[in-house]
């Protein structure tokens, strides 16, 4: 298993919320295009709402980029950010515009 990032033991309960998004959502058991389709197509839209809400709290935060990227990594160990051609925090943002738009067309 991964080692823990420092960010993660700082503040949990902050961090719990993406955490459970990430880590639930795009876990080592799922293709990453089929999680995300679940997620737009079965999660209620105040959830959706939320986690734009907690997500975008997330990016802006003091944390170090390096820190976010470790976090993220950690959280969504089922994405290879590789082979996306993406860096973690440009994926995360990503997430966060394809949740906004899913949740305007509600």
């Amino acid at each position: 298993m991964d080692k823990i990032p420092p960010i993660l033991l700082t503040n949990i309960d902050t961090l719990d919320a993406v955490f459970q998004f990430l880590a639930g959502t795009f876990h080592q058991d799922t293709f990453y295009e089929d999680a995300l389709k679940e997620l737009l197509e079965e999660t209620h839209k105040e959830y959706l709402q939320d986690a734009i809400v907690f997500l975008s709290e997330f990016l802006k935060n003091d944390y170090s980029s390096e820190e976010k990227r470790e976090y993220i990594r950690y959280s969504a160990d089922g994405i290879y950010f590789e082979g996306l051609e993406i860096t973690p925090l440009e994926w995360l943002e990503n997430i966060v515009e394809i949740l906004k738009q899913t949740v305007r067309v509600y």
